[in-house]
């Protein structure tokens, strides 16, 4: 049996960490011995953890400027401080500080493995968690296999630090089942307005998900008189902001805050379209939920996108990741209530790609031939 830890920043409400909780719960505990451990004891997600599945924690509390603050010990003082136990396999499972502190592994039976989850754009950025741009190429050299979660991931991560490593795409892991038999939950909090189109977005309420840009078009359309409603699903930094512009603009009874919600799939799996206004992703978590659930997909050009949709728009609308091309896809499935049903139609078709079986499946076969 082999004896893996998974290392993650927290359990919070991100993408990357619900589909870390998926992918060990489904994993097969007869063949792999699985820790997954927190820098910080804090989330939502780690109530779901599989009892196989062991719980450790690095600090009790959340650290303001954590990142910073590590860079004052080298990665090797970190990995002996924080990992304490000897594992056969050792995953860091997001960028930055999580990567450090796995580099700094010194045991030479140990493989390590780094997953990138987002497209850096700058080697700047990249190592923004490292002394230095320097420090970040010699610390990913230190892993046997990086493992990036789509293909423009991939291609991206190469470009700006250009590591020699060993490179794989492996697809984030989702509860297929599990999704679509939540997503048929009655809901009891809010109604629908069947008589309207039913748009739904879904994230942290943060700048970079492009919550901001989705409520002005919103606007826009309802200036324009289409009968539309926007449901929100999340909570964030952003949500004051957000709700001050809906009030000024009189948007109150045609947007929802539903804030952050344990079960999504039964709000998303009613409503006639997904959107993605985020200016970056990973291989977005909320979409391929939405496909799973059948709801059609919106989005604007990030990380993953064409890949998850087709290079020529067959199962869902990809448009150029601008506010204005956004609202025309928007508008042009409004316009056209047969291309949505397509979509529709054709999310479910596209939903069976990622079934949890055969995701875990490919993680198990990686780490068994590291």
């Amino acid at each position: 049996m082999k004896k893996i830890l998974f290392l993650i920043h927290d359990l919070g409400q991100g993408g990357a960490e619900k589909v870390l909780v998926n992918l060990v719960n489904n994993m097969d505990h007869t063949k792999f011995d699985i820790t997954v451990m927190t820098l910080f004891d804090y989330g939502e997600n780690k109530q779901f953890l599989h009892p196989k599945v062991k719980y450790k924690t690095w600090c009790k509390k959340m650290v303001p400027g954590n990142s910073q603050l590590m860079k004052f010990l080298s990665p090797k003082r970190l990995h002996k401080l924080i990992i304490r136990e000897k594992y056969d396999i050792e995953i860091a499972y997001l960028e930055g500080p999580c990567a450090r502190v796995i580099s700094g592994c010194t045991d030479p039976t140990v493989r390590l493995v780094s997953w990138i989850h987002i497209e850096q754009h700058t080697a700047k950025r990249a190592a923004q968690s490292f002394r230095s741009i320097a420090e970040a190429k010699k610390c990913y050299r230190k892993f046997q296999k990086i493992i990036c979660v789509s293909k423009t991931v991939q291609k991206d991560f190469q470009r700006v630090l250009g590591i020699k490593a060993s490179h794989e795409v492996l697809y984030n892991t989702n509860e297929s089942n599990k999704i679509i038999q939540l997503s048929e939950e009655i809901i009891h909090d809010i109604k629908f307005d069947t008589n309207k189109i039913n748009l739904v977005g879904v994230g942290k309420l943060l700048k970079n998900k492009g919550f901001d840009r989705l409520l002005r078009i919103e606007k826009r359309l309802l200036d324009e008189q289409y009968p539309i409603c926007l449901s929100i699903l999340g909570d964030g930094i952003q949500k004051t902001e957000l709700q001050k512009y809906v009030q000024d603009n009189k948007m109150n009874e045609k947007v929802k805050f539903l804030g952050y919600q344990l079960n999504p799939y039964k709000y998303v799996a009613k409503c006639d379209l997904f959107v993605c206004a985020s200016y970056a992703e990973g291989f977005s978590t909320a979409a391929t939920e939405a496909l799973i659930v059948g709801t059609p997909v919106c989005t604007v050009e990030v990380s993953g996108m064409k890949e998850m949709l087709g290079e020529n728009n067959e199962y869902g609308l990809v448009v150029e990741n601008n506010e204005e091309a956004l609202y025309q896809g928007i508008k042009k499935l409004l316009d056209a209530p047969e291309l949505l049903k397509h979509y529709k139609k054709k999310a479910k078709e596209r939903g069976k790609m990622f079934s949890t079986e055969k995701t875990v499946n490919a993680v198990q076969n990686m780490l068994l031939s590291l």
